[in-house]
């Protein structure tokens, strides 16, 4: 393995394993710790294709290995699970830890252009580093073929970063993501703080926003919503992606469901869909 990069943990898991890392990111200057469940199938000789995970506000790497079931479908399916970080952590930043919205586990999955926050680069760590770093270290994966999916700012972040780079991922999926971040407060607040009053620049880590320039989509869009979730009408606004998408002819399946809420038990319950929606996109 590359020098710094350490497995801090083991657990086997419908056949497989849930394997964590620690290594220094030099795109964040800090040390960051990661996740990957391995399907039984992994192999040298037999490379599973890789399903990236972006984790929501105050989450780490281990929620969703912990919660969401997801392993069951990825061990069956042969598809590798990689799930980082949320943020940069331990660099002691004034401010960093004031709010759950902003900082350490909130990171939004951009690139801060602010001097304060200029450790924040979660987007050039999810899309440059984390995969070479993978590549050169595990025979077992098969970085070429990607898909990409995540949870409320995690969901942003799978969107945002799958329609800037259609040629790096081969599908996205989202549990209520936070669809129109430039309209709503998450959003509002950790792009002024991350990108300044720019907003072109806010614009370019807007899936809403996106879509009208990143269209031509080999898969269709799949979105989970929770109708019973507290925050749908005011911070998720999957709607306006809705529209966006509708007038660019962008395939979504937005799919809303009665009584479900923002937590992990929605996720566990409809994950399996998601895993099998990227299955046919990586063509297992």
């Amino acid at each position: 393995m590359e020098s710094g990069l350490s497995e801090i943990g083991s657990t086997k898991m419908f056949d497989g394993f849930n394997k964590r890392y620690k290594h220094y990111s030099e795109t964040l200057g800090c040390s960051m710790t990661f996740s990957i469940y391995f399907p039984p199938s992994a192999s040298s000789s037999r490379r599973s294709p890789v399903l990236y995970w972006l984790s929501g506000l105050t989450c780490t790497d281990e929620n969703f290995i912990i919660k969401s079931g997801a392993q069951r479908a990825a061990s069956t399916r042969g598809i590798a699970l990689v799930v980082p970080d949320t943020s940069p952590r331990g660099l002691n930043i004034e401010g960093e830890a004031d709010s759950y919205d902003f900082g350490i586990g909130a990171g939004f999955y951009l690139n801060a252009n602010q001097e304060k926050w200029k450790n924040w680069r979660m987007y050039d760590y999810i899309v440059k580093e984390l995969p070479k770093l993978l590549s050169d270290n595990f025979s077992q994966l098969d970085t070429t073929r990607a898909s990409i999916s995540g949870h409320s700012m995690g969901g942003h972040g799978a969107l945002t970063i799958y329609l800037k780079n259609l040629d790096k991922y081969k599908s996205v999926s989202a549990f209520a993501p936070i669809a129109n971040p430039i309209n709503c407060q998450w959003g509002q607040k950790a792009f002024t703080n991350y990108l300044g009053d720019n907003k072109a620049a806010w614009e370019e880590y807007d899936a809403t926003c996106l879509i009208s320039k990143f269209n031509n989509l080999s898969a269709t869009i799949l979105i989970d919503q929770g109708e019973n979730d507290q925050f749908f009408p005011d911070q998720l606004l999957p709607n306006k992606f809705e529209e966006a998408c509708k007038k660019v002819n962008a395939p979504l399946l937005l799919r809303l469901h009665p009584g479900y809420d923002h937590s992990y038990y929605f996720i566990a319950t409809f994950i399996e869909d998601h895993i099998t929606h990227h299955s046919q996109a990586l063509k297992l």
